[in-house]
């Protein structure tokens, strides 16, 4: 879509949004709910017509040479709709956070006070690729009682206009304001700039995407940022652990799939466990063709595995974010020195212990300084479905509001109420 005045346009969008926001939060349940199961009917109903715009931006995007890797991430099957439908549902099925109200104590003077969870108002999402987070952010706005405003990649625009439709007519099926979830139609990249810039219509913004997207956005936003920038996961090996449990989780971690943020790039070995348990991962990560960059110690034990790809580790890839079949290796002293390591050079992201040594596991909870931080299980599962949200908007790695996986709660903020009988102040 074609817009002359970019500024204007996109202040109207947020006019319009800001308007919808104060009606989704005081929205019910039933509404929401009514809404999301009316999404995922349409997105069923629409299938063939979904097919038919995501074709248009398949071909537009191998026309332009673009990566097999970016055209894999823009389709649009049945089974991509299908999921998301489901979501749609699940989240119907899911308690609504927005309203309730905790922590209720009564204090001396007569007063109860508690917290009220309530919506943040007006969020924008800017993402590139999947045109199936079109659906997974309006979905979670609905529930939520937000209003949203969505940017998405130029190279997804037909697929996404089309979910829009759709969400859009949900809304109204539920007597809900169409304008609570609003997709800028220009592929203009100035309308991000606005966006990112209107703190009187938009209270937080997610970048969903490379790191490149996410850093420019984190340096021009004057509205506050939900984000992550690098996934560099660490699996630390302890001194007392079970083998077993540890290559397999080990190379569930790393190789189970090689894209995702919460995928592992770094491992660390106690070196009272290294000699027993390097070679049995270098075998399997030789076998999967993973190449492993590492220490001098660590070198030493896995250049003797057959077939294995080893190399020294230079500095930076201790801080390395690969998404692929690459790992850095490093054997440490202690579980001091892990900790260390993970907080300095990791992102904060998500990093586990395999140990059997119940203090050691409770000091890493304690002490690594991560959204998410496991004991004996894979950084795999760093994910808002696996957590139990239902669905997530991202992940953050941030200290302040939301923290990990980003869902339902994340959408939301906690506001004081204070519940009285005509008491007074003395």
């Amino acid at each position: 879509m074609q817009i002359d005045d970019i500024p204007a346009y996109m202040a109207h969008v947020g006019a319009a949004a800001r308007a919808a926001a104060t009606t989704m939060a005081r929205a019910s349940t039933a509404a929401k709910d009514r809404a999301l199961r009316a999404l995922a009917a349409r997105l069923r109903a629409d299938m063939p017509a979904l097919e038919q715009a995501n074709a248009q931006d398949i071909g537009a995007a191998q026309a332009a040479g673009l990566a097999a890797p970016m055209v894999d991430r823009l389709r649009l099957t049945p089974k991509v709709i299908e999921t998301v439908a489901q979501g749609c549902e699940q989240l119907a099925a899911m308690p609504d956070p927005v309203g309730e109200i905790t922590g209720v104590k009564r204090r001396p003077t007569g007063i109860s006070v508690g917290q009220m969870r309530v919506p943040l108002g007006v969020f924008g999402m800017i993402y590139e690729s999947r045109p199936n987070v079109t659906i997974e952010a309006a979905s979670l706005a609905i529930k939520s009682g937000n209003a949203c405003i969505l940017r998405g990649g130029s190279e997804a625009i037909h697929s996404n206009l089309a979910l829009w439709r759709c969400v859009q007519a949900a809304l109204g099926d539920a007597g809900l304001p169409p304008e609570a979830v609003q997709l800028v139609q220009t592929t203009d990249r100035a309308a991000v700039g606005a966006l990112i810039t209107m703190p009187e219509h938009v209270d937080v913004v997610i970048p969903r995407g490379g790191k490149g997207l996410i850093e420019r956005i984190s340096r021009e936003a004057r509205v506050p940022v939900i984000k992550h920038l690098d996934g560099n996961c660490h699996v630390y090996v302890d001194a007392e652990v079970d083998l077993d449990l540890a290559v397999t989780v080990t190379d569930n971690a790393k190789t189970q799939k090689y894209s995702p943020c919460n995928a592992a790039e770094s491992l660390l070995v106690h070196r009272d466990a290294a000699a027993r348990f390097l070679p049995r991962i270098g075998a399997v990560f030789a076998a999967k063709g993973v190449q492993m960059r590492v220490d001098r110690a660590a070198g030493a034990l896995l250049t003797a595995v057959p077939g294995a790809d080893v190399t020294g580790a230079s500095e930076a890839d201790w801080a390395e974010e690969y998404l692929a079949p690459i790992i850095s290796v490093k054997v440490v002293e202690s579980l001091d020195e892990a900790i260390a390591h993970i907080n300095r050079y990791g992102s904060h992201h998500t990093d586990a212990i395999l140990t059997t040594n119940h203090p050691n596991a409770m000091r890493f909870l304690r002490e690594v300084d991560s959204a998410s931080v496991m004991v004996n299980a894979s950084t795999r599962f760093a994910d808002g479905f696996e957590y139990g949200l239902g669905a997530e908007i991202g992940i953050s790695t941030d200290k302040f509001h939301a923290r990990g996986p980003v869902g339902l709660e994340g959408l939301t903020s906690l506001k004081w109420v204070v519940l009285g009988q005509g008491e007074v102040r003395t």
